[in-house]
């Protein structure tokens, strides 16, 4: 597919899977990684919300209350270096026919307030091999003292180390998956 045709996805991804109602004292963006590993192996790891830290650098342990299913609260614990040590997450959609992920803060000691974010997973080629286009987007409120740039800023850069530590492990994971034919003579 074209550069062009990509983008095009996208976009309707976007528009189709990633709304979010942004009020005035919020930002909200949505970015965007190409990973070489099948659907089925990134929604694996997308998908786990007992276990954020099989991908999330920044995440050192997570403990779920109750059973994986809409409505589940995740306490995780946040490795040192960021400005939070603990963040409450609920899970808020959970489809995976659609490969579709949504979980929002709501508590921790951070500056995250009133966080939702939405990811999904997409099925592409890349160098003809199967391949996985991942979306995410969120919406946050803007802290006293930020302004929406500097926040978004913020998010975006957390949420392009999460999407690369997912291709990393995704990437790693598919060429482990993959078998060589075995030439006979």
């Amino acid at each position: 597919m074209s550069g062009y045709g990509c983008i095009k996805m996208e976009d309707e991804y976007i528009r189709r899977h990633h709304r979010h109602e942004i009020r005035d004292n919020q930002c909200s963006s949505s970015l965007v990684k190409h990973i070489k590993a099948p659907v089925h192996l990134v929604w694996s790891l997308v998908r786990s919300f007992d276990q954020p830290q099989k991908y999330k650098p920044f995440v050192s342990r997570c403990i779920v209350q109750g059973d994986l299913e809409i409505g589940s609260v995740r306490e995780v614990n946040v490795k040192s270096g960021l400005p939070a040590t603990t963040s409450t997450e609920r899970l808020e959609l959970l489809d995976d026919e659609e490969h579709i992920f949504g979980m929002r803060i709501v508590g921790g000691d951070h500056r995250l307030k009133n966080y939702s974010s939405i990811v999904t997973v997409h099925p592409e080629i890349i160098d003809g091999r199967p391949g996985t286009l991942v979306i995410e987007s969120f919406v946050v409120d803007v802290p006293d003292g930020n302004t929406k740039d500097e926040t978004c800023y913020f998010v975006e850069a957390l949420i392009k180390c999460n999407l690369k530590s997912l291709a990393d492990v995704s990437e790693r994971l598919a060429i482990q998956d993959r078998t060589e034919p075995i030439d006979r003579m």
